[in-house]
């Protein structure tokens, strides 16, 4: 998921490093360099989560987020330092960070723990059902007869845009302008093979009680089988 996430630190390489993986990954990314700045800016309700360095020049990044949680704000929070120590450990999570990372650090582990603490931190999204078949957005996870399936992103969107939308004939054009054309580099005939990956992970959608029919020269439509 795409968020605004500010780095708090006071190192301009390692910032530049975090910003550059950060917005890699489809984030947002503002850089304070200080206590002052950090808080100046999340005052100002620009940020969905942060990465915080434990040592800001004279400042504390710990007291800078206790004072953040103290004013109510609840944003996930990964505390990164070059103190390995229990009590340094402590000392950050006690202030409300989420998490805590140290020095040196691989930045896909970093990316993949800012995205547990993002999801966990996103509001609870009602499943989309139609018909035997239960989809839940956050979890990417198909419910119904047999074992639950989990989705890709791309797939999951394309089953919830089909679901939100039972009975329509969506063209491939609608299809590709809703889920690919902000992402550059694709044609529309990704929208078929998405649409092939989710009849072979969903047996074709025959056991939850759905079709998902091609109407030839229209587009494509997701309706309740009908009973024979």
């Amino acid at each position: 998921m795409m968020a605004h996430i500010l780095v708090v630190e006071d190192d301009p390489d390692i910032a530049s490093l975090l910003s550059r993986g950060l917005e890699a990954a489809g984030h947002r990314v503002a850089w304070a360099e200080t206590a002052e700045a950090a808080a100046d800016h999340v005052g100002r309700g620009g940020c969905d989560a942060a990465i915080i360095d434990m040592m800001l020049g004279e400042d504390s990044g710990a007291v800078l987020l206790s004072d953040l949680r103290a004013r109510g704000n609840r944003m996930p929070a990964i505390m990164l330092s070059a103190l390995n120590r229990v009590e340094d450990r402590a000392e950050g999570l006690e202030a409300g960070a989420q998490d805590y990372v140290v020095k040196p650090f691989h930045l896909s582990e970093l990316l993949a723990r800012l995205e547990v603490q993002l999801r966990r931190a996103a509001p609870r999204v009602a499943p989309v059902v139609l018909a035997g078949l239960s989809y839940d957005p956050a979890s990417r996870t198909v419910a119904g007869p047999g074992r639950p399936v989990v989705m890709t992103e791309r797939e999951g969107e394309l089953l919830e845009h089909l679901l939100r939308r039972p009975g329509e004939v969506l063209t491939r054009g609608e299809l590709f302008d809703a889920l690919w054309a902000s992402h550059g580099g694709s044609t529309e005939n990704v929208v078929d093979v998405y649409l092939g990956y989710l009849r072979r992970k969903l047996g074709n959608f025959i056991p939850y009680g759905l079709s998902l029919r091609t109407v030839r020269g229209r587009g494509f439509v997701l309706e309740k089988a009908v009973a024979e």
